[in-house]
């Protein structure tokens, strides 16, 4: 485990750096995560994104198919990888304080 500082707090991360308390994201983390990633400044289409995200994890305990979360976000997978650079696990669900994904090396 690892440790991000971040807001006077410690927050214990995997090795990969995915946050491991799911409640304890906020869009001042994701910011903080996007910034570390050299992302810059998070859009509304950003927050779209990582609003399903979490909301499809609270609901199913994993993080959607890319299909899925494709078509309901509205994005293509290639505009996704241009929001996200390092992709839609590494990157969108990292940022979105899920979990690291099963499959996601």
């Amino acid at each position: 485990m690892t440790v991000i500082h971040f807001q006077n707090r410690e927050l214990e991360a995997d090795k990969d750096g995915f946050v491991q308390d799911f409640d304890a994201w906020n869009e001042e983390l994701a910011q903080f995560l996007a910034d570390a990633a050299g992302m810059g400044k998070l859009t509304p289409d950003h927050l779209k994104v990582l609003s399903f995200l979490r909301a499809y994890y609270r609901d199913n305990e994993l993080a959607p198919p890319i299909r899925v979360l494709c078509r309901e976000t509205g994005f293509s997978l290639k505009v996704i990888y241009r929001l996200f650079p390092a992709g839609p696990a590494r990157g969108a669900c990292k940022i979105a304080g899920l979990p690291k994904p099963t499959g996601c090396a």
